[in-house]
């Protein structure tokens, strides 16, 4: 039997799903990433999936992606996956007061050339809440390192990303 205060955590509220549904729809996507995260719509990320536990966002190859070498460059492959981290912090953030929350390091290993679409996945939005939920309890930052690993079309992981997110509850 699961244990319910880690199920509970994973419990969407009703600004959550709002949130969720406003994410996952295309033109509110655009919206969103046009005004608040320009240089990621320039690029084309895409958030494909977002659950309680994980989410997924993918960025393409094209000319604005791209680097010398004919490659995904590497800074559009790290938008990729802070999104896929960041994502599921604000989603966690959604209606029960203000958290700040802010990328305090990056790790990143780079496995295979990134050509065609790369997807991201990452699936810590259970310590997300659980880092979210100490800070509302104790009113003291909580760090969370996030692991976003990007696969190409064949499936091959191209890159590794762990992003150190730091939350703290207002």
């Amino acid at each position: 039997m699961a244990d319910s205060s880690h199920s509970s955590a994973l419990v969407l509220s009703a600004a959550q799903q709002a949130f969720k549904r406003n994410i996952l729809n295309p033109w509110k996507l655009r919206l969103f990433l046009l005004r608040s995260l320009p240089m990621a719509y320039l690029a084309g990320l895409r958030v494909r999936s977002l659950t309680a536990e994980q989410a997924t966002v993918t960025v393409p190859f094209k000319y604005l992606t791209q680097n010398p070498f004919r490659s995904i460059y590497f800074a559009c492959l790290s938008m990729a996956a802070e999104l896929a981290s960041g994502v599921q912090a604000m989603l966690r953030t959604q209606g029960a007061g203000r958290v700040s929350m802010l990328v305090v390091g990056l790790e990143a290993e780079f496995t295979k050339k990134a050509t065609g679409l790369v997807t991201f996945t990452c699936p810590d939005g259970a310590a997300i809440a659980q880092a979210i939920a100490d800070s509302r309890a104790t009113g003291e930052g909580r760090t969370v390192v996030c692991t976003s690993t990007g696969h190409d079309a064949a499936g091959d992981v191209v890159a590794v990303f762990r992003v150190r997110w730091s939350f703290r509850a207002k």
